[in-house]
């Protein structure tokens, strides 16, 4: 990838709560910040399951967690990635901090959106300190529901993530990353505190709508997600304006070549 002027970034992610014993090697219970299920479906190597009850992490857990994630940065700079992503959205670990539906702690890490956003916080300074900020991006996904997630109203998600970007801004990390669920308000105002790049995913937009948010100011980069997925040579599709392979979603998370490296590139369509 580098040979041919591509830069790798590796996303870090715990999931947290939306796990099951039969999807690691030592069938141990799931964790989370309380011991709340997701009451959620999920995908296991027989077949989608109900994962369990986890069990709440604590204090020192947490802190080994922080550790786990600098390894896990430092290992992807060893092994060549030009940086890495840290996942806090989609209904994973760290979005399970920040919700108030799945967090019900009453120590520093729980109760107020400032404790809710206590782990997410620290974890980027700690990974931002290990291998450089320019090379630790963010992902977030405010009011998004997967995962069982209930962030609340729309003024209790605003000051949750204003507050949250505020003081992940102060690390100037090298991008944020928002999976948009359509309040441009907050968007806006994100935008505006942010100081690096940003980067916007949207559900449902077409091939001539990538480009909506970056033109519009709200976005630096536009990420290309299920496109890019299906499309192997993606970037020589749009520039000719080629038909685009769709995804097939029963290939997801298979684990198989099928729906993985099988889509065929322009040449053998």
């Amino acid at each position: 990838m580098h040979a041919r002027g591509g830069a790798v970034f590796i996303q870090l992610m715990h999931a947290g709560r939306m796990s099951h014993p039969d999807n690691t090697p030592h069938h141990r219970q799931p964790v989370a910040p309380s011991a709340i299920s997701a009451d959620q479906e999920i995908f296991t190597p027989s077949g989608p399951q109900k994962a369990p009850t986890p069990r709440q992490l604590r204090a020192e857990d947490i802190q080994a967690t922080v550790a786990d994630f600098r390894l896990a940065a430092a290992s992807a700079i060893a092994a060549g990635a030009d940086g890495v992503e840290i996942h806090g959205a989609n209904g994973y670990l760290l979005h399970q901090f920040l919700s108030p539906n799945a967090n019900h702690r009453t120590d520093a890490y729980g109760g107020s959106m400032e404790n809710r956003s206590r782990f997410v916080i620290e974890l980027a300074q700690a990974l931002a300190e290990e291998i450089g900020a320019d090379r630790v991006g963010i992902r977030l996904s405010p009011a998004m529901p997967l995962g069982g997630i209930d962030e609340g109203d729309t003024g209790s998600v605003r000051a949750q993530y204003r507050h949250l970007v505020g003081e992940l801004a102060k690390l100037n990390l090298a991008y944020l990353h928002l999976h948009h669920m359509g309040d441009d308000e907050l968007l806006r105002s994100l935008r505006d505190i942010w100081p690096t790049a940003v980067l916007v995913v949207r559900y449902g937009r077409t091939r001539e709508q990538i480009a909506d948010d970056v033109e519009s100011g709200l976005a630096d980069v536009a990420p290309l997600g299920r496109f890019a997925l299906a499309n192997p040579d993606v970037v020589e599709r749009l520039r000719s304006n080629a038909p685009l392979n769709e995804v097939d979603p029963s290939t997801l998370y298979g684990g198989g070549a099928a729906g993985y490296t099988d889509y065929p590139a322009l040449a053998h369509a």
